[in-house]
């Protein structure tokens, strides 16, 4: 489905909304849930992923395709190579089958799993056979995806021993590490975490816990883009969040400061406002602790004709799409002066913005969601539009309460 998307006649813009579980937190909660049977969890994410997950956990044997979510691919490779009795053939959509996974099956296999490549050495689809895992010692590259990290952390308490893992090099999405390892503390694992080494104590059973996800940062760039772009006085609230999150996104509040946007924390609420036009014609952020909400802050600075720098974007060539490449042929589409190397992005201020222009989406969440604020500043078409229910179904409804205007073509 393509829509064509634009931007509310009155600019000046005031809204509520309450936002999904974020994606994140959900599916490590809801692996340690299948893990400990006494964990329960609360305002758990309605995206595709976290149903796709929850659906594979369920799975003992034969095939679990998990479509598109590689959080999904990353810790349910994990998940059933610790799993005993299990045999699974793991897989998922083409784009799936071409991300690398051999880093994490190579230190899986370290442990003593049993995992083979149905067909490409080092990608999906995967055989898995569940086996007790006794090895506790395994060593990974630093620089790789953290869910590679954080799939054998959320394994780790289940192994007889436990695990000490060491990160060679390094580490990149520190956050998300962080979020894993606090969530094990919440539910009474043991685990330290100096300088490149991590240790998880076992814990073979954990009391009846209720882990409460709190809502998505990565779906609050989006608010925080359309706040940047919307006119002076703006504010739009969302629930549920708070101050000391575990996920790196939250960075949001401080980045977006420098485009006008203040935060106002609340009780389990944040409020955006915008209180003033961004001053600097150019921005420089390094994202290596928060890469996924790039496309964001690029399409937000295209949109206020700012130009600027990104680091620490080397993983983006591994999420659903070549996130790199793809942001550097639909901006230049809309009239961006855009360069991208294999870990940077660099934009000039905008000069014009084209309009009509449709955006093609690449199976990619992001790029539909981080390209719709600009509709604020031009009428534009999303191509494959739907993509958005891989982590917020109700992402074009809530544009529609902020009087967006879209027109299915």
């Amino acid at each position: 489905m393509k829509i064509h998307l634009t931007g509310p006649k009155n600019q000046l813009l005031k809204e509520t909304f309450k936002i999904t579980g974020s994606k994140s937190e959900s599916n490590r909660s809801l692996l340690l849930s299948a893990l400990y049977p006494g964990i329960q969890i609360l305002n758990l994410s309605n995206s595709d992923d976290a149903q796709v997950m929850e659906a594979g956990l369920k799975r003992t044997e034969g095939t679990v395709d998990i479509h598109h979510a590689g959080t999904a691919m990353r810790f349910l490779t994990g998940y059933f190579s610790a799993m005993e009795g299990s045999d699974v053939i793991l897989t998922g959509s083409k784009r799936m089958t071409e991300r690398p996974v051999q880093i994490l099956v190579d230190a899986l296999k370290e442990l003593g799993a049993d995992i083979s490549y149905v067909k490409e050495e080092g990608y999906p689809p995967l055989h898995i056979k569940g086996k007790k895992l006794s090895k506790h010692k395994v060593s990974l590259p630093a620089n790789v995806s953290s869910q590679y990290i954080s799939s054998l952390l959320l394994i780790a308490p289940s192994l007889e021993n436990g695990l000490e893992l060491e990160l060679t090099g390094k580490i990149t999405s520190v956050p998300y590490i962080k979020m894993t390892l606090a969530l094990l503390t919440e539910i009474g694992v043991e685990s330290s975490f100096q300088g490149n080494s991590i240790t998880v104590k076992p814990k073979t059973e954990v009391k009846p816990t209720t882990l409460v996800v709190e809502s998505d940062w990565s779906s609050a760039s989006y608010f925080y883009s359309i706040v940047a772009l919307s006119d002076e006085g703006s504010q739009i609230t969302l629930s549920a969040y708070k101050k000391n999150s575990l996920q790196g996104d939250s960075v949001l509040h401080k980045l977006y400061g420098e485009f006008g946007v203040e935060t106002e924390f609340g009780e389990n609420q944040i409020t955006l406002k915008k209180v003033s036009e961004p001053t600097k014609a150019t921005v420089s952020f390094d994202l290596a602790n928060a890469p996924d909400i790039a496309q964001t802050i690029a399409v937000t600075c295209f949109g206020l004709r700012m130009g600027c720098y990104l680091t620490g974007l080397h993983t983006l060539k591994i999420k659903e799409t070549d996130r790199l490449d793809a942001l550097h042929t639909e901006l230049t589409k809309l009239g961006a002066d855009i360069s991208v190397s294999d870990k940077t992005l660099t934009l000039k201020p905008a000069k014009n913005i084209n309009s009509e222009i449709a955006i093609d989406t690449y199976n990619d969440h992001r790029m539909a969601m981080a390209f719709a604020p600009l509709a604020l500043k031009t009428s534009l078409i999303i191509n494959e539009a739907m993509v958005v229910t891989k982590s917020y179904p109700d992402f074009y409804e809530d544009l529609k309460a902020l009087q967006f205007g879209i027109k299915e073509l």
